[in-house]
């Protein structure tokens, strides 16, 4: 049996490792767009910006681990088209792969602002304009500072995760910081105006400029090799740097041009597998059942790709057991951490409960939607996590 998987990321990288470790001994092709073999993007944004990493030891495996695993592994290759009636996988260069099991694994790609994807075409600005998402972007951030920052100012435009690490590894590494963000309060929506604020509160703390309720409206070359960024408050900051993260979405086109359904991700079922009874989507990607939280859900973090590629391998050699691992995310900024299980999704939550001392920054919170705890977190409350997650999907007790 020939198992394709498409997208050489995390996700990816769990799923053959899974497939050869359950015993799977049929052919293995792995094809991945970037230059790269499998690895860890958390790090990207963490200890890799801060210096304490290099990208090197966020690769899952060395070259020598797939050959000894009979894993083909494609780089720098492109799947272009999938026929699900034939079971064959198209790439970019012409050739075609016959596949008996197909996972899709083809992760997410960021959100595009136009102003700034203006200001990425060569030799429109004088500043570098980019995204954090792969190695690439990763060394192209770490250089802002890597000589020195001798005061120069870095513009990052989104208040979630990302965006916030990066302003937090640049602020640690000397540089100055804005930061604008369209919402009242950095990563409101997910987590409510009380944590909201906590965050805005550390980041103001370590000298990170917030620009709250503001868009960036035009980016231009400015004075002094600089660039100009006047934003929707009538504000404007000289930057000699930007950094986008407003978010990102599922890259489906493949499985869109496949026939398979689609709904803010590939739509799989508790078993990540699609309408197709020969293909699977696990990852970022993949849109699945949850039976804990009774609903649909879409996690674009490290955890869930990493389980969902394992499981994923396993139901493609016939494990009917379902997904139910919760979602879990973790975030370091400054002194400050966090633990996050469970999912609030785009309709919010009903109510959060707080505990601990918010003042002091040690504290938990329970958000709750009908009665049900759908999520939780921690922050520097290190031994809360396990029995925060055994309350979620269960009713509030107080």
């Amino acid at each position: 049996m020939h198992v394709v998987v498409v997208g050489a990321g995390l996700a990816g990288g769990r799923a053959v490792e899974e497939l050869r470790a359950a015993g799977h001994t049929g052919e293995v092709t792995l094809i991945g767009a970037e230059p790269h073999s499998p690895y860890e993007r958390p790090p990207l944004s963490k200890d890799v910006l801060l210096g304490r990493a290099d990208v090197a030891s966020a690769t899952l495996f060395d070259d020598a681990w797939y050959a000894e695993a009979q894993v083909d592994l494609r780089v720098a290759t492109e799947a272009v088209g999938v026929d699900l009636a034939r079971g064959v996988v198209e790439l970019v260069d012409g050739s075609r792969l016959a596949y008996d099991r197909l996972l899709l694994a083809t992760g997410c790609e960021p959100v595009r602002l136009a102003v700034a994807e203006a200001g990425r075409a060569p030799g429109s600005l004088p500043v570098p304009v980019t995204h954090l998402r792969t190695v690439e972007d990763a060394e192209a951030i770490r250089s802002l500072w890597s000589g020195g920052a001798d005061g120069r100012r870095l513009l990052v435009v989104g208040g979630g995760w990302i965006g916030l690490e990066v302003a937090a590894a640049a602020r640690e590494n000397g540089m100055e910081v804005t930061l604008v963000h369209r919402g009242a309060q950095p990563l409101g929506r997910v987590l409510g105006p009380e944590m909201g604020q906590l965050f805005a509160a550390v980041h103001r703390e370590h000298g990170v400029d917030l620009r709250l309720g503001a868009t960036l409206e035009e980016l231009t070359a400015g004075p002094a090799g600089r660039a100009a960024a006047r934003l929707s408050d009538g504000s404007s900051v000289h930057v000699d740097a930007v950094v986008v993260g407003v978010g990102v979405r599922p890259r489906t086109r493949l499985a869109e041009a496949a026939g398979l359904p689609t709904d803010d991700g590939v739509l799989v079922d508790a078993t990540l597998r699609t309408g197709d009874p020969h293909v699977w989507a696990a990852g970022d990607v993949a849109c699945h059942e949850h039976p804990v939280l009774r609903r649909r859900v879409r996690v674009d973090h490290w955890d869930a790709a990493q389980e969902q590629g394992r499981h994923a391998a396993r139901a493609m050699l016939g494990d009917p057991a379902p997904y139910t691992r919760l979602p879990y995310f973790y975030t370091d900024q400054y002194d400050l951490g966090m633990e996050y299980v469970g999912f609030v999704g785009r309709e919010g939550y009903d109510d959060v409960v707080v505990e601990g001392d918010v003042p002091g920054r040690v504290l938990t919170a329970r958000y709750v939607t009908e009665g049900t705890v759908v999520a939780a977190l921690q922050i520097n409350d290190w031994d809360a996590m396990d029995g925060l997650r055994e309350t979620v999907g269960r009713p509030l007790r107080r």
